[in-house]
């Protein structure tokens, strides 16, 4: 009996020490305390997507939210001495992910322009590409798996897997993009929707510790297993007070362990030195 009891202490023991070096191997840290790496704004935009990524001497913008919003982007990039775009990144061609761009292009170097496979006719479509043809650039259409790599950072594009989708076309034609750096892995999945998500969460093989959620934390049947297979630990839902995110799709994304920031309470920055990563409201 002593020697059962002996044995039950020293189990018991041993599992006190594993949760808590696993806690403390998982414990958040505070964005003060993240070393130089990346950093990734979320302009707070309304219900609308507008996401600086950037490092020492690079910097990729996915989307631009609407008309108008690109003197914000262009205002944000000046004030910390960002004078280059090296990629711009329209996930699909509505006006709340595309309306910006043709300030943006009119009034920043931009290197390298990525878009969907599904235009969308619109004044701010034309004014984009009106903005292309003014830069003389040409904008790649991403229609398989794309990969670079600015800095120490690798960034993946993924496209639609179809050319024309039934439903919801525009933003099931979402570009998807992956970053990585060092051991964290973040993820952009602009406005995808049911059978994009579908389609993605399929192939998915990583776990992610940031998360763009996708079209905007609207509720949909597709969102959990996404939210499940990613199991992201910070998430980011673009919404405004109009328009705001679904409280279930929160509940999806706390449920799998994850912080949830909403833009429509204040821009959300994020810090990312390769070993952590943490985020906060710009107040």
């Amino acid at each position: 009996m002593k020697v059962l009891k002996k044995l039950i202490c020293i189990t018991a023991a041993a599992l006190t020490a594993l949760l808590s070096g696993c806690t403390a191997k998982t414990q958040k840290k505070d964005i003060t305390e993240i070393g130089d790496g990346l950093t990734v704004y979320c302009f707070q935009a309304g219900k609308a997507d507008a996401h600086l990524i950037y490092g020492d001497d690079w910097a990729v913008l996915i989307d631009c939210g609407e008309k108008g919003f690109g003197k914000t982007i262009v205002r944000y990039m000046e004030e910390n001495g960002i004078k280059k775009l090296d990629y711009l990144i329209i996930t699909h061609f509505d006006k709340d992910h595309v309306g910006g761009a043709a300030k943006v292009l009119k009034e920043c170097e931009v290197g390298n322009v990525l878009q969907s496979n599904s235009p969308k006719v619109s004044d701010e479509y034309t004014n984009y590409i009106e903005a292309l043809a003014d830069r003389q650039l040409t904008a790649e259409t991403v229609r398989e798996r794309l990969t670079f790599t600015l800095g120490d950072t690798e960034f993946t594009v993924d496209p639609p897997q179809q050319e024309v989708y039934e439903v919801d076309p525009s933003n099931n034609s979402s570009l998807i993009t992956e970053v990585v750096c060092g051991k964290r892995r973040l993820l952009f999945a602009g406005d995808a929707q049911d059978d994009r998500l579908a389609e993605y969460t399929a192939s998915c093989t990583a776990v992610y510790d940031f998360v763009k959620v996708p079209y905007h934390g609207h509720l949909q049947k597709e969102l959990a297993p996404f939210a499940e297979k990613i199991k992201a630990g910070i998430a980011v839902m673009t919404s405004s007070d109009k328009e705001p995110e679904d409280s279930e799709a929160v509940a999806m994304f706390e449920k799998n362990g994850a912080e949830v920031f909403r833009t429509r309470t204040a821009a959300v920055i994020v810090k990312c030195d390769g070993e952590d990563i943490a985020a906060a409201y710009d107040d």
